[in-house]
């Protein structure tokens, strides 16, 4: 288990439900694992990147990848910016554009969205659609991270509420972390 890659899944903004494909995603195997957050609806930038850096600290960081939706891209971007720590890869998945006016929920410290190229193999997964990201934003942060990015068309915010619960397609695009 030690070296097998540990997948931790890093839910946004009010966390997700059970319909939602990360909680689907948590239910694949012993090395998938969901980084619970101590306050969901007013989050705290600080608390939220030191709760992932303390919960994945327990694992070879090579190993790890991390799985973000909405405001949990932002979060791991910001937890690159302040650990600067080399992990496997990110797969991050419909980031949420926090700097837009429309982004008014009362979550505190996660702007401005850190813009520098991640040192591992990250994708971003957006869709044409998606209110809370553009599709230009989307590709603006794939370029400036570095990342792959896909478009998966009309989706809207990829989650549970826009049909992606058993998301086959998403844990498909994890195998692109194993090469």
């Amino acid at each position: 288990m030690k070296d097998k890659t540990q997948y931790f899944i890093i839910p946004g903004l009010g966390n997700s439900g059970p319909k939602h494909w990360q909680s689907y995603f948590e239910t694949f195997g012993e090395n998938f694992h969901r980084i619970n957050q101590k306050e969901w609806d007013a989050p705290d930038c600080t608390d939220w990147i030191d709760n992932i850096e303390e919960t994945i600290s327990r694992f070879k960081t090579s190993n790890v990848v991390l799985i973000g939706h909405s405001l949990g891209c932002a979060t791991i971007v910001k937890w690159f910016e302040k650990y600067k720590k080399q992990i496997k890869g990110a797969l991050l998945v419909a980031p949420s554009d926090i700097e837009s006016p429309i982004y008014t929920f009362p979550a505190t410290g996660f702007s401005p969205i850190p813009l520098e190229k991640l040192p591992f193999t990250s994708i971003v997964v957006t869709s044409s659609d998606d209110v809370w990201v553009s599709l230009k934003k989307a590709q603006f942060f794939a370029q400036r991270w570095g990342s792959e990015l896909i478009n998966i068309g009309n989706a809207g915010h990829i989650n549970a509420n826009s049909g992606f619960g058993e998301w086959k397609e998403g844990l498909e695009m994890l195998k692109k972390f194993e090469k």
